[in-house]
């Protein structure tokens, strides 16, 4: 069975990206390309199984909104959600029971398995902190997949039962990071990179660090295509992150 698929944001550098992956997978068919502007009440499930969503924060809840409003299944990679936000599309979804809405912090698969990493070894360390580095051009910091990260870590730090992290610093200036959950999380926005996330953990005496490093948007897409070949599985509710399919 051919998969219909519509991309929103198929203008930007991801939504590009997924257009082309879509049209090179055998199972699947370009339905729609929209972009800004653009009406999505064109998509229907006449026309389309799966919607895969790329924008910006600012306008992606409005989107996920419409397109469930519209009965297909939903596919989110834009970044920037909350739990109000993820709250509002769960009620959405309850007059759409039999569609699902799918958000992905992170599509890169070594990126998922580094967080699922992070959190086996964030009971066994005194500290840890996250470093996400990102070309200057994103729009968010810090990135939806650190934010992700660090409330994963600090889940496995408190079904541990272990203390705060130790931080002694008198005055901050800002150079310490946002802290999301107890943990530090700091953004670097440098040209030339793309996108790349370590979670570094010390006791005395020892350090481990875990790295993801996606040199190009390609790495992102065998995710994409995963999550858009699972959509569906969960109707009336909202799935965030890849790890629910990759049987972790």
């Amino acid at each position: 069975m051919t998969i219909r698929v519509s991309v929103v944001g198929a203008k930007g550098r991801m939504g590009a990206t997924v257009v082309g992956a879509v049209q090179s997978a055998p199972d699947m068919e370009l339905a729609l390309a929209l972009d800004a502007g653009d009406d999505l009440t064109q998509i229907t499930p006449a026309n389309t199984d799966v919607v895969v969503e790329f924008t910006v924060p600012a306008v992606s809840l409005s989107n996920v909104l419409t397109l469930v409003g519209q009965g297909v299944n939903v596919v989110v990679g834009t970044t920037g959600w909350t739990d109000e936000k993820l709250a509002q599309v769960g009620e959405a979804l309850a007059a759409h029971p039999d569609n699902s809405v799918f958000i992905a912090p992170n599509f890169a698969i070594s990126t998922v398995l580094a967080e699922h990493f992070a959190a086996q070894a964030a009971r066994y360390f005194e500290s840890v902190e996250i470093v996400e580095m990102h070309h200057p051009n994103k729009v968010d910091a810090p990135s939806g997949t650190a934010i992700h990260t660090a409330h994963v870590i600090a889940a496995a730090r408190k079904e541990a039962s272990m203390p705060p992290i130790p931080d002694n610093t008198q005055t901050d200036g800002g150079s310490r990071g946002q802290v999301v959950d107890g943990i530090h999380v700091h953004a670097v926005r440098l040209r030339g990179l793309n996108a790349h996330e370590e979670v570094l953990f010390g006791n005395a005496g020892e350090q481990l660090v875990l790295r993801a490093d996606s040199f190009d948007r390609s790495s992102f897409m065998p995710g994409v295509l995963l999550a858009v070949r699972h959509a569906g599985e969960n109707p009336g509710k909202v799935t965030v992150g890849l790890d629910a399919y990759l049987e972790l």
